[in-house]
């Protein structure tokens, strides 16, 4: 028997008929598993580029070069975080953020023989006090006036592998392909209404999420749209607002502008 409680909610069935329709949902989820791992086995396929490791990006002990990145591993994943020149801390990307904040400790990737550090075309003297406001742990480098692949594409992932003193770029992603590392957005995706993201494909009625979001129309709830928050956790893109991680930081408060150019 199926009843809907309310517009905007799921129908609710007893739990046989429920596990009926997670068993035929699951099928589709297991491709899809298997189709990620041929995935992954294809990009372990890809050919590589020589980079050269020599090439100095500045981090908290000065210019070291890129090489030294590797820790002594083979394995390299770089995030490069995009940069806003004289911005306060509030005016950084808030998409580089949700990506640098989900990636707090890299224990397991060096478990595994791979280092992690993140890369930004920022100045080193902006960089180092807004790392310290964040509270990142793991290494961050300037690679201003850096040049190729090491300098090139901030807002991506980006993946090295050195042999030797020889270093070779093996795979780089951008966009949705940054969401890997984000776990919110994988959880968010398992919930009913999920992201609460324009693109959604959802039922008639969805999402219904009340008071939280009322002033923030579903036409105008891009793939960003909680990024930014104001002092309330609300979303909001205006000159008060954070990228949301920030708001958890010390001494974190309301401004008056975003600190960009043009703001």
């Amino acid at each position: 028997m199926t009843t809907d409680p309310r517009p905007g909610r799921p129908p609710v069935v007893d739990l046989a008929t429920w596990q009926e329709e997670r068993d035929k949902l699951l099928v589709r989820e297991k491709a899809h598993t298997r189709e990620g791992d041929a995935i992954a086995a294809a990009r372990r396929r890809l050919p590589m580029v020589a980079v050269d490791g020599t090439v100095e990006v500045v981090g908290a002990d000065g210019p070291v070069p890129f090489l030294d990145l590797f820790q002594g591993r083979d394995e390299l994943v770089v995030y490069k975080h995009m940069w806003h020149d004289g911005a306060p801390h509030q005016g950084q990307c808030e998409g580089c953020t949700t990506t640098a904040w989900s990636i707090k400790d890299s224990v397991y990737l060096n478990a595994r023989g791979v280092s992690y550090a993140v890369l930004t075309s920022g100045p080193w003297a902006e960089v180092a006090p807004f790392v310290e406001f964040m509270g990142y742990t793991e290494p961050w480098y300037s690679v201003r006036d850096v040049d190729g692949p090491v300098g090139d594409n901030m807002g991506s992932i980006t993946c090295f592998l050195r042999d030797g003193d020889r270093v070779f770029l093996t795979y780089a992603t951008t966009g949705r392909g940054n969401e890997r590392v984000n776990p919110a957005l994988g959880l968010l995706d398992m919930t009913p209404y999920g992201r609460g993201e324009s693109w959604e494909d959802n039922p008639e009625g969805w999402p219904a999420l009340g008071s939280v979001v009322a002033d923030y129309p579903l036409q105008d709830r891009d793939s960003c749209w909680y990024w930014r928050t104001d002092v309330d956790g609300n979303a909001n893109w205006g000159p008060t607002s954070r990228p949301t991680p920030q708001w958890t930081r010390q001494g974190a408060t309301p401004e008056t502008t975003l600190g960009r150019q043009g703001d």
